[in-house]
């Protein structure tokens, strides 16, 4: 049954150098929209869902061609708001063999969505047009105002009966020193709000203070997973282990943690085309499952082949439709489609 389905984020513009080339070498960039929520509300938008970005976008032309760029990826306006005049913007250099990706994020402090005001958003509206609401880590590592903004709208859902999604994505750039210490409150007071969590291991160790005297990357998930989810009172916890291989393939297995019981897809083998907003795929993925009443390893097996497909598409945007991402969970891939 689709769903309502409202994601607060940050839209960003990705200006990518052409190739593998390095910034300093670029005479060109291309430029896109992106950003977590948009991807998540446009691939949930892809399965068959209504996808309310709630952003802020600035009142000038990029706002405009911005606004152009989401409603072509089939996200419903009604909570974009106007106002300010710059977006973030990031740059991307594709990595290569030995060389990783590069990602250098420019203007972000001050624009439209991290300027916004108290009393841009109006919590009440949306809680009682949304059946679900996702947030991002990243989202929460901006600043008090935006935070506000976060705990508020989420508070709002929570109070209608409404689902709020929760992924992690700590990214240490945005925190700066000392940031598991500044970000761990913030998380806390998520996570107890939050019915599906997207994390793993690292998140508990490392944002969340768990101590653990298991070795392996699968029995400190075993042992920690559980204790977070009793601890916040998540009802869903979901992630992903991932491995780049000597071939620059790279290697992919979920899970999900659900009613105590730990389910794992198939670990994926494939080539990577382009990276970027892969996990918002996965997160789509296990979003969908539940929001569809899949079994937990349906749903895990349906965001992990999402999550491989998003690999294989230019741009961060997931792109694929349902019956892609089932196809790809149970036919070969690589035949020409006839």
């Amino acid at each position: 049954m689709a769903k309502r389905i409202a994601v607060f984020g940050e839209v960003m513009m990705r200006l990518q150098v052409p190739g593998y080339d390095l910034l300093s070498q670029a005479g060109s960039l291309n430029f896109s929209f992106s950003g977590t929520g948009v991807n998540v509300g446009s691939a949930l938008a892809r399965f068959g869902h209504t996808g309310y970005l709630v952003t802020t976008l600035p009142m000038n032309s990029v706002g405009d061609a911005a606004m152009a760029y989401l409603r072509k990826l089939g996200l419903t306006t009604t909570f974009m708001m106007r106002g300010g005049q710059y977006i973030g913007m990031y740059f991307l250099e594709n990595g290569f063999g030995a060389r990783p990706s590069r990602v250098t994020y420019s203007n972000r402090l001050e624009s439209s969505f991290n300027t916004a005001p108290e009393g841009t958003y109006d919590y009440e509206a949306i809680a009682e047009e949304a059946d679900v609401v996702h947030f991002c880590g990243i989202t929460l590592a901006m600043n008090d105002s935006v935070r506000d903004h976060m705990k508020s709208l989420a508070k709002a859902v929570k109070a209608r009966g409404g689902t709020v999604v929760f992924d992690c994505n700590y990214r240490p750039s945005l925190w700066g020193a000392d940031g598991y210490e500044k970000a761990k409150p913030h998380y806390e007071d998520m996570l107890r709000l939050a019915d599906i969590v997207m994390m793993n291991e690292k998140d508990a160790i490392f944002i969340l203070g768990m101590h653990t005297d298991k070795e392996t990357r699968s029995e400190q998930l075993a042992e920690l997973i559980p204790e977070v989810a009793a601890q916040y009172g998540i009802r869903v916890a979901a992630g992903t282990h991932r491995s780049i291989n000597g071939d620059n393939t790279h290697s992919l297995q979920g899970f999900i943690y659900k009613n105590q019981n730990f389910s794992y897809s198939k670990k994926l083998t494939f080539s990577v085309y382009d990276r970027i907003g892969a996990g918002d795929a996965y997160t789509s993925g296990i979003v969908h499952g539940e929001l569809s009443g899949f079994s937990p390893g349906k749903t895990v097996e349906f965001a992990a082949a999402a999550g491989m497909l998003a690999h294989t598409i230019a741009g961060d945007t997931p792109m694929s439709s349902e019956s892609e991402v089932l196809r790809a969970m149970t036919e070969a891939v690589g035949d020409v489609e006839r």
